[in-house]
């Protein structure tokens, strides 16, 4: 328990959460009076990022990188527009329709909704819909990205809980367009009664926004036959998405010149270091959680207030609620499922898969929430809509989440029964 308070004192007093974390195991150790296991923490910080799993997650954040830089997205963004921007309040579902098809690319819900604010909110303002609302449907669909595949939370939640991550993707589909359903079913509810504008006017060229888009389409419907098929690993066919987004923006698009490749290779080494060195300070921190039996004391406070799994989730829920509005989803993922899925699959027989979709769609709900909301505060600042003011307008969409939570929660099978179909 020292390791915890220490780091939870540490977090408050404002130090980064991977050298919280990391002070605070090694804190316990040596309060703890085992100063020779100091001795192999390079060791431990360097096995937390030894895994085969690990590598789909540069590859997904460059594909999301080069999905900007090519163009790509923007193509994509306008397809959705020719699709369903003919009806009233249409605009607002083709951002809806557009943040999925990203989200099926980028996994990343803050490369979403930068992408997302700069192509989907201008184009809405241009047609009558009031900025505040735009900002706020953009912010919204990027709740998609960490739930549909190839998903960056659902990655790292293989890595530590070594479930494949393959069977992780299938289990995000369903509850992934549950999730985009509630949203198109909110929008059309808020836009009654004329308070969207109408149709949008057609393309001048229809035809050339389909020929135009069909090959970035392209890119993420064959990474996920790919990986439904089984004929690629999550990694196998994120690397042939990454060639074949090279080629389209190369040659096709001709937008990828080399000024922004080397950009996006900068952005990838940026994101995919902070995450690896999160990975590795949590592993450090679990392995000192290990230590002092932390999953047992945990489990032992559990099997005391209830034996019912539905209970335990539900008191799971409620903690992750609270800690997704202090800290971002990743570190919070991190922190946790070493201490909570043993309890999980040991004492309760919850499946590890369903605990993990469980457990990422919770944390979702935090990137939109205050006091910190990364999702939140990345629309305001790409938007200029005031952080609070989009926090109000988003929160239709939170309740969306939380009924699909709720009926994840209920029905594992929403989760599972793909998986298993496929498997």
């Amino acid at each position: 328990m020292l390791s915890l308070a220490a780091f939870a004192l540490l977090l408050t007093l404002g130090l980064p959460v991977a050298f919280a974390m990391i002070a605070g195991a090694v804190l316990q150790i040596v309060l703890g009076g085992n100063a020779v296991l100091l001795l192999s923490l390079p060791q431990q910080l360097f096995q937390g990022m030894e895994s085969y799993g690990l590598l789909a997650l540069p590859i997904f954040v460059l594909l999301g990188e080069l999905m900007n830089a090519s163009g790509a997205g923007r193509r994509l963004f306008a397809l959705a527009g020719l699709c369903a921007g003919r009806l009233r309040g249409g605009l607002a579902q083709a951002t809806l329709l557009s943040n999925a098809l990203m989200a099926a690319v980028l996994g990343s819900t803050v490369a979403q909704i930068t992408l997302m604010s700069r192509l989907a909110v201008p184009e809405m303002a241009r047609a009558g819909y009031p900025r505040d609302m735009a900002a706020a449907l953009t912010a919204a669909g990027g709740l998609l990205a960490p739930v549909l595949p190839p998903s960056m939370l659902l990655i790292v939640y293989g890595v530590i809980a070594q479930v494949p991550i393959g069977d992780l993707f299938l289990a995000g589909i369903a509850p992934g367009l549950a999730m985009l359903l509630a949203f198109v079913g909110l929008t059309a509810f808020l836009g009654r009664g004329g308070r969207f504008p109408a149709a949008a006017p057609a393309p001048e060229a229809p035809a050339r926004v389909i020929a135009e888009a069909l090959p970035a389409l392209a890119i993420p419907l064959a990474m996920i036959g790919a990986i439904l098929s089984g004929l690629a690993t999550p990694a196998e066919a994120g690397v042939v998405a990454v060639l074949a987004v090279l080629l389209v923006g190369g040659l096709v698009y001709r937008e990828l010149r080399p000024a922004r490749l080397w950009a996006a290779l900068m952005a990838t080494a940026r994101t995919t270091g902070t995450i690896l060195f999160l990975i590795a300070a949590a592993s450090l921190y679990a392995w000192v959680a290990a230590w002092e039996n932390l999953p047992a004391m945990v489990a032992g406070w559990l099997a005391a207030l209830s034996d019912d799994p539905l209970v335990f989730l539900l008191l799971v829920n409620l903690l992750l609620l609270g800690m997704g509005m202090v800290t971002d989803p990743l570190p919070a993922l991190i922190l946790v499922v070493p201490v909570l899925l043993p309890v999980a699959t040991d004492v309760y027989g919850i499946d590890p898969i369903h605990f993990g979709l469980v457990a990422c769609i919770n944390l979702t709900m935090g990137l939109m929430t205050p006091p910190v909301g990364v999702g939140l505060f990345t629309a305001a600042m790409q938007t200029g809509v005031p952080a609070g003011r989009l926090a109000a307008l988003v929160l239709p969409y939170l309740c969306g989440v939380a009924l699909v939570l709720a009926a994840l929660v209920l029905w594992p099978d929403l989760a599972l029964g793909l998986m298993r179909l496929l498997q």
